[in-house]
């Protein structure tokens, strides 16, 4: 099952460069999207886990974090079954886009699979070479500034990662080896001081494609020039990804018993990124932009839970979930405004409910979902981890967290409440009128779907998928 999962979209690019048909492209992407979340599904609930491949395999934590990513993508498949009707494109164009959607989720899925430290540094790197063009895909002076702004920042990153897997060579001694199950057998034998640099190389290298502050500087703008179902696919699995990387090799340096300093590192680069958001999200004046800021809030979030342990591995497990689905469902819904609108900025753009109703309540939703409003599971995140803080004795980082997390709140519910109430500016209804046609039930139905499975699993959570989540915390 993992080599059809990294075979099929070998052979579908090879198709979708030789038919050059849209319908074609549309079609083998929804088939590798469904084919994707089956096979996911299968793997995480334990059939076909005895047939791995030397070089990729399952285990309890990469398979939530491959669940997720399948969900998402089929998500945003749907969707763009209705968005791509709305471009005017060449056939050559808009195959090349398919091409690098298959490339782009292949790269995911690779990197999430890898049991290989250097394997993953590799698919990591083709994640930012497939995804680069289609951050630049609508050819604007904008999106060409983002996609090389991305290129650039996250190539030191990469850079900065492979000077770190050097020095965990180093720390290994005698063990040649980048395998992680080799790796975390004979991490107490490393020697801590080259262990713990390499951690902090590694941290800030993989951070960077990840969004954690400092390394978050592409985020923004590729996330605002890119296609709503990049920018969701983005958002919503390609920072996962970088994580699962992060967290292979945090527990490494757990297992070395030497955590403590990086346990510092991964908590003041999640309050930076907190506070970097609280600041940028306040004064925000592009909407695509602050869901981009907010996706580096939730990456600080995932960090600060990890730091914690404990229970905050738990947390941080339901906030990936929870942030993957609303994120997702955020930025397609910003995809609909875009297509109204024609516009990204907040300024130009009021009354989306009375626009369109299912746009605007999906708009509505989604930052309810995102700022962990009760029954959202961020709220239970969340909570936790301020459980987690208090516990711990960090009392002055709980109520800092608090306050952080409530600016940012403000700031984007702010943008959310000015932009879908009120009345459509007169000059904008017949425009609006004539692009509300556009958007069809594919660019609504995978919005409602995220959104439920958000609000529910604030409320219940199912048995298979707490056996699913309990088998992933293992991995932390």
């Amino acid at each position: 099952m993992i080599n059809i999962l990294l075979i099929f979209p070998i052979i579908a690019c090879v198709l979708v460069l030789l038919v050059k048909n849209k319908t074609f492209d549309t079609w083998i992407v929804n088939l590798y999207a469904v084919m994707h979340l089956v096979i996911s599904s299968m793997l995480a609930l334990g059939y076909g886990k005895n047939n791995f491949t030397p070089y990729f395999e399952i285990d309890g934590t990469n398979a939530l974090f491959l669940l997720v990513l399948s969900v998402v993508f089929l998500m945003v498949t749907i969707y763009n079954n209705g968005y791509i009707k709305t471009f005017d494109f060449s056939p050559n164009k808009i195959s090349r886009y398919s091409f690098m959607i298959l490339i782009f989720v292949l790269s995911m899925t690779g990197t999430l699979l890898s049991t290989d430290l250097g394997l993953a540094w590799i698919l990591i790197e083709a994640t930012t070479l497939s995804s680069a063009y289609l951050i630049y895909f609508n050819k604007t002076k904008h999106s060409i500034e983002a996609a090389w702004k991305y290129v650039f920042i996250c190539s030191i990153g990469i850079a900065l990662a492979f000077v770190g897997i050097i020095l965990l060579n180093i720390s290994t001694g005698s063990v040649n080896t980048l395998n992680f199950a080799e790796l975390y057998k004979f991490a107490p034998t490393f020697d801590d001081g080259w262990l713990k640099i390499a951690f902090v190389f590694m941290l800030f290298g993989f951070g960077a494609k990840m969004g954690l502050a400092p390394g978050h500087f592409w985020l923004p703008d590729a996330h605002a020039e890119a296609p709503s179902p990049i920018s969701a696919l983005l958002s919503a699995a390609l920072l996962n990804s970088a994580f699962l990387v992060i967290v292979r090799v945090f527990k490494i340096v757990e297992i070395a018993g030497c955590d403590e300093y990086p346990r510092f590192m991964l908590l003041l680069m999640g309050f930076i990124s907190l506070f970097v958001t609280a600041v940028f999200v306040y004064h925000i004046k592009n909407y695509k932009r602050m869901l981009a800021y907010s996706s580096i809030e939730n990456m600080g979030i995932l960090a600060i839970g990890t730091a914690l342990g404990g229970i905050g591995y738990f947390a941080v497990v339901l906030h990936l979930i929870g942030h993957s689905l609303a994120k997702a469902s955020f930025f397609l819904t910003a995809g609909n405004i875009l297509e109204l609108y024609g516009t990204k900025r907040v300024k130009s753009v009021n009354g989306v409910i009375n626009a369109d109703g299912k746009t605007g309540w999906l708009w509505v939703l989604s930052c309810l979902g995102i700022c962990a409003f009760p029954t959202s599971v961020l709220f239970i995140s969340e909570f936790l981890i301020v459980k987690v803080l208090i516990t711990q004795h960090h009392y002055l980082l709980c109520g800092l967290f608090v306050l952080l997390l409530t600016i940012i709140l403000y700031g984007i519910s702010r943008v959310v409440v000015k932009t879908a109430f009120g009345n459509v500016s007169e000059d904008k209804i017949k425009s609006i009128e004539s692009n509300k046609k556009k958007i069809t039930m594919c660019m609504y139905i995978p919005q409602f779907i995220m959104l439920a499975i958000v609000f529910c699993l604030g409320v219940y959570v199912p048995s298979f998928l707490n056996e699913i989540i309990s088998a992933a915390i293992v991995g932390f």
